[in-house]
């Protein structure tokens, strides 16, 4: 595909789209801070690590070598409270719930990073640069814990443009008289009774949150990369205290740019556990097909806010079931032309003139939009459903077209197919399994959703059929409505009676599972927050 647009990206700490030039050529290096690994995940961390993955998948394409981070913290306060309520230890539970992780990426198709490391094998480095920071005079220790000191560092703030007033103590920052400034914030904690520790200079202890990426970003990016990201929650003070302290560890310290993605919010109200409005991942994929999240989160440009729905989470189902419809009915349209791609005369068949508009079209408006700031929206919406009804029509036209014209009209059905798989790849919507696969699984899906078997559908197909042929339409009718309203479409196509799902009607805006007595709790670094997309 043709790559004449200058990508440009948003940098949280100009607050303005650049255009993206990374500090070597042809390569970059790109750090996500992940997750804390104490419970399963959750929608807030689909929203987040999605987004990354079409900015690494768009890389990738772009012709750039990435060498992309994506950390575990496994040593926190939240591991140890909950391996504590459990009877675990800390580690093993946090290895447990890292590979849940894995597992939930997997099914979103999220391409795996890189490197991938944990807190707990990074000791030396986080320990080092601790070390280095005292030495630079920017932190201090105080009966075993160390402090990083926030009036050492000039520009605190530069990246969040927050005010010192803003900043109130005990709000994210734990009070500690003991502090030389009520801001500060701890790079290691002394041991505590009962926690895992592990030995250092100042005794023994583990780390505070915000030096674990520092110290594992400059491991494998260096001081100095291009791309450091995660959700918006994190620019205060997660990112500002990274930026503050990697720089009194290390002059040339220097990201380019500062990725966020916006917030989470379901039914337009904050995600948070006081309002019990938390669904994990797996909540969510054990009623709906992976591809038709990714392609809900996708349909919000990843800096806005997006509003969790169950009829947006519907809409998007259906969009991915059309996705996959549309490629398998163009398969079967050229599946008999397969052996006929050359004229007699052995010259390549020429795709038509509206083939090739259509084409350019998907090629150009794909780069132009992909390159504003990963405009994914605008292709989901527009770009794409262009091509699919080119497709679609072309599939019609094959069956009115004499011998030589039908070769022209596959082989365009075909270069069009290529180029649609390829963006749908890049966006991360382009599944392993074969379209009818895909088909199949968002059918078993619809079921689950309706509390039918298909048998059940067959059932009532065949009862609608008799209750016609009686001319008993109310009752043919009352079948395709109940159906309908059970997310069920009857579609009749000749003489036959056939089934796919469909959007739901929506009497009322609601989560999109049921209610549970007992929310699972959210796993991210405060308590209370507007967006948990992160750490």
């Amino acid at each position: 595909m043709a790559k004449e647009q200058e990508f440009q990206l948003y940098n949280t700490m100009t607050k303005q789209k650049e255009i993206f030039k990374p500090k070597e050529e042809g390569k970059v290096g790109m750090y996500i801070c992940g997750v804390t690994a104490y419970d399963l995940s959750h929608i807030g961390h689909a929203r987040a690590y999605v987004a990354f993955d079409v900015l690494y998948r768009y890389l990738k394409h772009l012709g750039y070598e990435v060498k992309y981070v994506r950390n575990f913290t496994d040593v926190d306060d939240k591991i140890i409270n909950r391996a504590n309520e459990l009877g675990e230890d800390p580690l093993a539970l946090s290895s447990r719930y890292c590979q849940e992780y894995l597992d939930d990426m997997a099914d979103l198709q999220c391409l795996p990073p890189t490197y991938q490391p944990r807190v707990s094998d990074h000791m030396d480095q986080i320990r080092g640069m601790i070390a280095q920071i005292i030495s630079n005079g920017c932190a201090y220790e105080v009966e075993g814990d160390v402090y990083f000191s926030i009036d050492k560092s000039p520009n605190y703030y530069q990246l969040s443009k927050r005010k010192p007033e803003d900043n109130r103590a005990g709000e994210r920052v734990a009070v500690d008289s003991r502090k030389q400034n009520p801001k500060d914030f701890a790079l290691w904690k002394a041991a505590k009774p009962g926690e895992p520790s592990w030995d250092s200079p100042w005794g023994p202890g583990r780390p505070g949150w915000h030096i674990e990426c520092s110290a594992m970003s400059a491991h494998y990016l260096t001081y100095s990369f291009d791309i450091h990201g995660g959700g918006i929650d994190l620019v205060f003070p997660h990112h500002e205290n990274e930026l503050a302290q990697s720089c009194a560890t290390c002059s040339e310290s220097h990201v380019k740019y500062w990725v966020h993605n916006g917030f989470v919010l379901v039914n337009g109200e904050k995600m948070s556990k006081s309002l019990g409005n938390y669904f994990t991942i797996r909540e969510v994929t054990e009623m709906y097909h992976p591809l038709a999240v990714r392609h809900f989160l996708l349909s919000t440009h990843y800096r806005s806010p997006v509003n969790f729905l169950i009829s947006q989470i519907e809409i998007a189902s259906d969009a991915v079931y059309y996705i996959y419809q549309t490629l398998q009915d163009c398969e079967d349209a050229v599946s008999p032309f397969r052996q006929e791609g050359t004229e007699p005369n052995g010259k390549r068949v020429r795709i038509t003139p509206s083939a090739k508009e259509c084409i350019s079209k998907l090629r150009s408006d794909f780069e132009t939009k992909l390159s504003d700031d990963l405009h994914t929206p605008y292709i989901l919406n527009a770009t794409l459903q262009e091509a699919f009804r080119f497709i679609n029509t072309s599939i019609n036209q094959l069956k009115k077209k004499q011998q030589k014209q039908q070769l022209s009209v596959v082989q365009s059905l075909v270069e069009l197919e290529t180029e649609v798989k390829q963006v749908l790849s890049i966006l991360g919507l382009l599944s392993e399994s074969t379209y009818s696969e895909v088909l199949r699984q968002l059918k078993d899906k619809a079921l689950k959703r309706s509390g039918l078997t298909e048998q059940n559908i067959l059932q009532l197909i065949e009862e609608r059929m008799l209750a016609r042929k009686s001319k008993d339409f109310k009752r043919g009718d009352e079948i395709r409505v109940e159906l309908a309203a059970k997310g069920i479409a009857l579609m009749d196509v000749g003489k036959e009676t056939i089934w796919r799902p469909c959007v739901r009607p929506v009497q009322e805006e609601q989560p999109p599972l049921p209610s549970q007595e007992e929310q699972p709790s959210v796993a991210d670094k405060q308590e209370e927050q507007v967006l948990p997309v992160s750490t």
